[in-house]
């Protein structure tokens, strides 16, 4: 996976991968029929972790807020466990059908969180001025961007992280004042 990423999947040949890892190309053939199959192999394992916490989600008997907090909150433990294939995921860019497959799983995310986003918005639980789509995007932006700076340690589960990132995103990161503060007056678009 390291390889890969660093060198995107175009990039890395067969014979790079097996310097890396020490072997033969011979020896990786043994376990997997192609570069390609190897790349399905890593997409699927990132797939298996996010479609678990969706789908566990999904099937709360809780208000679509709540689902939707979970959601993310989970969405962040996976990533923090399987950060190399989560982070292989991230970047894949649709070169392949391998590829093509993994963006349009990544899709289903996406519309299973605008569609939380939407309920909650209904439910009242959500403010109504935004685009369930857009929130959705920018809540798994925020997720997403952890890949590019987010080092766990050894045994680290990533929950302080995804409560933190539930805390910003939900309640925000200004303390409430009992007087309004003109300085902090919300913006409105033209």
């Amino acid at each position: 996976m390291a390889v890969f990423t660093e060198r995107g999947y175009d990039s890395a040949s067969m014979e790079l991968l097996a310097n890396r890892l020490g072997i033969t190309k011979s020896a990786i053939y043994h376990h997997v029929t192609s570069k390609e199959a190897l790349l399905a192999l890593a997409l699927e394992r990132a797939h298996e972790g996010l479609f678990a916490v969706a789908e566990e989600a999904r099937s709360l008997d809780a208000p679509a807020v709540a689902r939707l907090k979970r959601l993310v909150h989970d969405s962040v433990t996976v990533l923090v466990r399987n950060l190399p294939y989560v982070t292989l995921l991230l970047r894949v860019r649709g070169n392949t059908e391998v590829e093509r497959r993994a963006l349009e799983r990544r899709r289903e995310l996406d519309h299973l969180a605008a569609e939380l986003v939407t309920e909650a918005i209904a439910d009242g639980d959500l403010r109504s001025d935004l685009d369930p789509a857009m929130v959705a995007r920018l809540l798994f932006g925020l997720v997403n961007s952890l890949v590019e700076w987010y080092r766990p340690e050894p045994g680290d589960t990533g929950e302080p992280l995804a409560d933190a990132v539930i805390t910003m995103a939900f309640d925000g990161l200004v303390v409430a004042s009992p007087q309004p503060d003109a300085t902090c007056a919300p913006i409105t678009p033209p």
